[in-house]
């Protein structure tokens, strides 16, 4: 899927997304370790640096993901510590709804197959069952701050560039987190970081079919506007 070191920026970006399955194979130390470096070369407000990684493998990441499963399925509330907003609405819903339809399209998951519903979502709060999380923090005394997050949000898209082109995969998720009492128990995460977000990697299984899903983008004609420039 990558890992080409011949590979162009744009080539990364253009070719990269989010993986959802993963080969049971694990991710060298050393590896994840170059990852985190070039992700930290973002940019970063005032060089404030506020970002934390808590990267879990192993016997940790198996006894959150056990955690979290069974929080959610005993009806547990939501206990995320990043502010959620509003549910989404109008043409944001809708790019929701757009792509969990194609993925329950790739998976072969019908609409009123309620089980295989709730398994695709469960497999969020296993971390989509990759081999290492990251999770995402920040220094609490800058949680007043709106460069705090916009910061974090830079590192971790990054992050998972930065993974891409050394041919691990990743998907930058919430529901890892949703359960924080479990994740800050089971990785050890002091008080003074808040929990931002989860980042699931690993290798990834080519014979998902949910990773050949390409999530549409809309036009930059759409999404930008230009100013003083001449026409033509």
């Amino acid at each position: 899927m990558s890992g080409n070191p011949n590979q162009t920026y744009a080539d990364i970006v253009t070719s990269r997304r989010s993986i959802r399955g993963y080969l049971e194979k694990p991710v060298p130390r050393d590896l994840i370790e170059e990852i985190l470096a070039l992700a930290m070369r973002s940019p970063t407000s005032m060089n404030t640096q506020p970002w934390h990684f808590h990267v879990i493998t192993g016997e940790p990441l198996d006894r959150i993901r056990k955690g979290n499963t069974e929080r959610i399925l005993a009806g547990e509330p939501d206990s995320r510590e990043f502010r959620r907003g509003e549910p989404f609405a109008g043409v944001h819903r809708e790019r929701q709804i757009g792509v969990a339809k194609q993925l329950f399209g790739a998976m072969g998951i019908e609409r009123d197959d309620k089980d295989a519903r709730q398994d695709w979502v469960l497999r969020g709060f296993r971390q989509f069952d990759a081999p290492v999380c990251v999770i995402v923090t920040y220094d609490r005394e800058l949680s007043g701050s709106d460069d705090t997050a916009f910061d974090c949000g830079a590192v971790t898209t990054a992050l998972v560039n930065a993974a891409w082109s050394r041919g691990l995969g990743c998907v930058i998720n919430s529901q890892g987190i949703m359960q924080s009492p479990v994740v800050r128990e089971h990785a050890g995460i002091p008080d003074d970081q808040v929990i931002m977000k989860a980042v699931a990697m690993g290798w990834p299984d080519e014979d998902f079919p949910a990773n050949a899903v390409v999530s549409e983008r809309k036009p930059v004609d759409e999404a930008a506007r230009f100013v003083g420039f001449e026409e033509g």
